[in-house]
């Protein structure tokens, strides 16, 4: 049986991080050959690396689509593609948005995917809740994609280049994702350990309250990567889709009981 090659781009980050260590605990059953790309940090690698010792580790500028075809020659056309990477703080995207537009809109990841014989590469691709305009509640899949700001709008092109370059892909928009902390620390600022930061303090902190976002467990969104790649692999067809997660539910009590929780079983 032939190793099935999956490719998280953008593996250092938060998601990507769980994915690929998700990937290495059920490779027995499931026998994957695991690499991923990073653009910064890469003395933040070690931890990553020790923790899953046979994969591969490539540095690409999403940008410019540096550091592809040294994957292409080393590491092979990829079964599956897992596009976790993005510019994602909205104010750093508003202060850029030329570099929002470069690194979210997947084009040199498409367009290297694009030069191999075969175009039967899954791309999994994450996308966000902020395409939408925020008016209502319980969006649906094929409701308009109104994005108040550069991030959102950078996201709603990468979704239109990928629907119409690319055969094969699912497109999961997600809200916050929330959760344990990585192996290898992450520069962004995650929703859990820094609540737990501001409570062990004693610090006052204000929530947004005019919003309802839909937080979503890191893990939960692992399983449903996890679920595509297995389908694809074992040669199940999927219809190009987008998916969005629906469960609505308030940021702050939401986070805060999971703090709560978080922060009682460390003791």
């Amino acid at each position: 049986m032939e190793t099935k090659r999956v490719l998280v781009v953008g593996g250092t980050g938060y998601l990507g991080q769980h994915v690929l260590l998700s990937l290495s605990r059920i490779k027995d059953s499931a026998p994957y050959d695991l690499a991923f790309t990073y653009h910064s940090n890469s003395n933040l690698l070690e931890p990553l690396l020790d923790a899953i010792p046979h994969s591969h580790a490539f540095h690409v500028d999403l940008a410019t689509g540096d550091g592809f075809q040294s994957i292409a020659s080393k590491f092979g056309q990829p079964h599956v593609v897992v596009n976790c990477a993005a510019l994602s703080v909205p104010r750093v995207c508003e202060k850029d948005p030329d570099a929002a537009m470069s690194i979210n809109v997947p084009c040199s990841l498409v367009n290297w995917l694009s030069s191999f014989e075969e175009r039967d590469t899954l791309l999994i691709h994450l996308s966000t809740d902020q395409v939408y305009e925020g008016v209502k509640s319980f969006y649906k899949e094929e409701d308009e994609t109104v994005p108040v700001n550069v991030y959102g709008k950078s996201k709603v092109a990468a979704e239109q280049f990928i629907s119409k370059t690319w055969p094969n892909y699912a497109i999961l928009r997600s809200s916050i994702i929330f959760g344990p902390q990585t192996i290898s620390p992450v520069q962004k600022s995650l929703p859990i350990q820094w609540i737990d930061g501001v409570l062990s303090k004693k610090e006052q902190v204000e929530f947004f309250h005019d919003e309802f976002r839909c937080p979503v467990y890191v893990k939960d969104v692992v399983t449903i990567i996890l679920s595509l790649i297995n389908k694809w692999i074992i040669g199940m067809q999927l219809h190009a889709s987008i998916f969005t997660h629906k469960k609505p539910t308030c940021f702050s009590p939401t986070l805060i009981n999971y703090t709560m929780l978080f922060t009682l079983g460390r003791t």
